[in-house]
């Protein structure tokens, strides 16, 4: 693999509740040095990344929906969604309600998710977080389960919110559910070429990765 093509499975951002205009510039330098495929910032800042990268056609604007805790009403996260594909999103990850999930009230994560990966055009992509560091085995099954039904486009492993490493061994599980039915996408505690290296091998198709992390991987790959 090349740098270049490892580059094209890394989405980078600059998501923390700190971040400015200038952390948001310096990341979006990094993408095009490096060709990173797409680029987060927070919902508040989706149009200065837009038109940041509106010359970069292979560069993606990516924003969370319902950051980082899932907990916000429907409404409140499709009314989130609508502004973000007004501002120019591509790509939305979602979060979805784990507190409704493990409450058992799947219909309430279904329909919720569903209604947002609606709103979506063709050309958004849809990610939806399940946050797997807050749940058990038996509930990363259903929550995969959920997100299939949803229509979205990926199962993310979670937000880099909370702590926890890549865990390697539960995305494998998660790739078994998933099979050929929906994409995924890790994130959260990948840090060494030889977990990027693993993970590509099990077939995850996008990694969230922090941009120090991610420059030190594709600086290893010629």
């Amino acid at each position: 693999m090349t740098s270049l093509e490892a580059a094209r499975l890394i989405d980078i951002s600059a998501v923390r509740t700190h971040h400015s205009i200038d952390d948001i510039t310096e990341i979006v330098d990094i993408a095009k040095k490096y060709r990173f495929i797409n680029v987060h910032v927070l919902p508040s800042w989706v149009k200065e990344l837009s038109d940041l990268i509106s010359s970069e056609s292979d560069i993606y604007v990516g924003a969370p929906v319902g950051f980082p805790s899932g907990g916000h009403t429907t409404t409140v996260k499709l009314e989130e969604a609508k502004r973000l594909i007004k501002d120019g999103v591509q790509e939305m990850d979602i979060v979805m309600n784990i507190g409704r999930f493990k409450n058992k009230q799947y219909d309430y994560v279904v329909d919720e998710l569903t209604q947002i990966v609606k709103l979506a055009p063709k050309d958004v992509l849809t990610k939806v977080i399940i946050e797997i560091n807050t749940l058990s085995d038996d509930e990363v099954v259903k929550a995969c389960e959920c997100v299939m039904s949803s229509g979205a486009d990926f199962v993310k492993t979670g937000t880099g919110w909370i702590a926890g490493d890549a865990n390697i061994d539960r995305i494998r599980k998660i790739m078994e559910i998933c099979d050929s039915k929906i994409k995924v996408k890790a994130a959260g505690g990948i840090r060494t070429l030889q977990e990027f290296k693993l993970l590509c091998e099990m077939g995850v198709q996008r990694m969230g990765i922090n941009s120090k992390s991610a420059i030190e991987i594709v600086e290893q790959l010629v």
